[in-house]
């Protein structure tokens, strides 16, 4: 990078955080070459219909596709100040046979518009193969410790005990709901199509001298050539704003479900139970070099709330449309939709690499849970002594009066001494023979490890198996 370059402002997202493929689907590059495709795309259909462009304009056209003088538009641009004839002037300079035909009938919004769709097509089609893969992670995570007895929390107190397999189905059934989401929401992108200025159509009717067939035609050659099968039935100048706070609400899940695994890990990462992969040089604090900073969730963390808190701007804009179009949308979502898209694409590049390393501390879990295990099987002891033939009014005040002492001695600093206050008590002591038979972590799980391979069974699997052709990603972290 020069040094006039490093004067000017770069967003993070293009240079740490976002995919290659995801930087790409949202570039200048991809974007006015597609615009170059919806000309040629047009161009083409209304020669095949028998409107005054012929073939070698097209195929003029087709041979200059690729060469976009990017200097030549912004020139243009900078005396026009309207983007869209930029780019006609500087192609029409390209190709001047066909100079006279670009963009015939049509409004700005024919290539800006239908091009943003494809970019929405695409950018969901990216992160629709970070979930499946992330979602094939998780599933494997959630089957390897589906019986691994951990201490569970409610409000982040200790609670009953789960596995660590069950946590991380909670985990997996926000991914597998954010799936379903996001292809409900590709369901509802369609393309705009060749609507003219207002959405009536108006432009093309006239060149078909009121041909009404013609024009409907023409909408869809040119919706089915840039790979689309349906259209919108009726647009103003733009397509429908709402479409993009639907998507937008998908990636603002995703975001969620993110954050909350992150924070989750964040936590147990904190009590050293399970950790991010942390690589051999990696630096955790630059004063303290014992630290292992979870990085990696703390930035999903950090850009899943970036995700999150963006969604209100594409409901504004939404709001804000005035009759057929108001400008005041177009400059924000240069922005917004496209960062969102890339802020969502960076956490899942993060979630991937976090979930195909995590590391468990089998032995640290289990003393946590021993040590909490006590309490959380009074009830389970409580019956045990009266099926034992005690009263069971006396054993809830022996055990009443014996969790007040453990917890004075735990909060001066002391591991808890539940069992053997137990165990010396006058009635309850004659059952110390059978307190690892009670206390034993497995008997207090529940059905987490049978939910666990229910939930796999019937709802995962079948998904993964839908999905079983789509196209392998991993994560990557760029810094």
């Amino acid at each position: 990078m020069s040094q006039q370059d490093q004067a000017n402002y770069v967003s993070p997202l293009s240079t740490r955080y976002a995919s290659e493929a995801m930087r790409y689907n949202w570039s200048n590059g991809k974007k006015f070459s597609t615009w170059r495709k919806l000309w040629i795309a047009l161009a083409e259909a209304e020669h095949d219909l028998g409107l005054p462009v012929t073939a070698e304009q097209v195929a003029e056209l087709r041979a200059t596709a690729d060469d976009i003088n990017f200097a030549a538009a912004a020139e243009y641009e900078s005396k026009l100040r309207h983007d869209v004839m930029a780019h006609v002037h500087a192609w029409g300079d390209q190709c001047p046979g066909a100079r006279g035909i670009i963009h015939l009938g049509a409004t700005s919004c024919f290539v800006g518009d239908n091009t943003d769709l494809i970019l929405l097509r695409d950018g969901i089609a990216i992160i629709r193969g970070q979930l499946v893969a992330l979602i094939g992670q998780m599933r494997n995570f959630a089957e390897q410790w589906a019986s691994l007895p951990v201490l569970g929390y409610t409000h982040y107190q200790p609670a009953q005990a789960t596995t660590l397999g069950k946590r991380a189905c909670l985990w997996l059934q926000d991914l597998v709901d954010d799936l379903n989401d996001l292809e409900h929401a590709a369901s509802m992108i369609r393309f705009r199509g060749v609507k003219g200025t207002t959405g009536t159509q108006a432009s093309f009717l006239n060149l078909f001298e009121g041909d009404h067939d013609k024009v409907v035609e023409l909408d869809m050659r040119v919706t089915k050539a840039m790979g689309f099968e349906r259209v919108f039935g009726v647009t103003g100048q733009t397509y429908p704003r709402r479409l993009d706070f639907r998507v937008g609400q998908v990636l603002s899940g995703i975001a969620q479900s993110a954050h909350k695994f992150a924070t989750d890990l964040r936590l147990m990462s904190g009590r050293r139970e399970v950790e991010e992969p942390f690589e051999s040089k990696q630096i955790g604090s630059s004063a303290m070099p014992w630290k292992r900073n979870p990085m990696r969730s703390e930035r999903m963390c950090s850009l899943s709330r970036y995700v999150i808190s963006s969604l209100d701007n594409l409901a504004h804009t939404a709001a804000n449309q005035w009759f057929e179009r108001t400008l005041d949308d177009s400059a924000n979502r240069r922005i917004s939709v496209a960062e969102m898209f890339l802020a969502t694409d960076a956490v899942m590049n993060l979630y991937l690499n976090v979930t195909s390393g995590m590391v468990v501390h089998e032995s640290v879990l289990e003393a946590h849970l021993a040590a909490d295990l006590p309490f959380l099987a009074s009830e389970a002891l409580m019956m045990e002594a009266v099926q034992a033939g005690m009263d069971r009014q006396d054993v809830h005040e022996a055990f009443r009066q014996i969790s007040h002492k453990a917890s004075e001695a735990i909060h001066h600093g002391q591991p808890n001494p539940f069992r053997e206050l137990l165990a010396q008590d006058e009635l309850m002591g004659s059952m110390a023979d059978r307190f690892d038979e009670i206390l034993s972590p497995e008997r207090h799980i529940g059905r987490a490890p049978e939910q666990v391979a229910a939930f796999i069974k019937d709802e995962v699997d079948p998904l993964l198996e839908r999905y079983a052709g789509i196209e392998q990603v991993t994560g990557e972290v760029r810094v």
